[in-house]
């Protein structure tokens, strides 16, 4: 099983490179449904992650592919300026776990 990112810049996609992981950046969604479909042609992809803004630009484009149970698991990931939740949501789940306020 491999991992295929389609990103929304350059930096991540390089970052993601040095971790093995193969992307593409789009930057519309032409680019997004040219990246899904090769990706669609290449059955050892088990996962494909998607950075939070292209996420949130192309949801149309992408629910298809959430919707179909026999191909690859599509994963959002935060894009390069952090994720859309930022500190809040660490906050959050530390005062959950921990039971106190910082």
């Amino acid at each position: 099983m491999r991992f295929y990112l389609i990103s929304d810049n350059s930096d991540a996609m390089n970052g993601l490179r040095l971790a093995g992981i193969e992307g593409t950046v789009a930057r519309s969604e032409a680019d997004l449904r040219k990246a899904l479909d090769a990706v669609a042609k290449q059955p050892d992809i088990g996962m494909i992650l998607v950075t939070e803004k292209i996420a949130d630009a192309y949801t149309e484009a992408l629910d298809p592919v959430r919707a179909d149970q026999t191909g690859p698991l599509l994963v959002t990931v935060p894009s390069t300026g952090g994720s859309a939740a930022g500190k809040d949501r660490i906050t959050r789940y530390i005062r959950e776990a921990v039971g106190i306020k910082i």
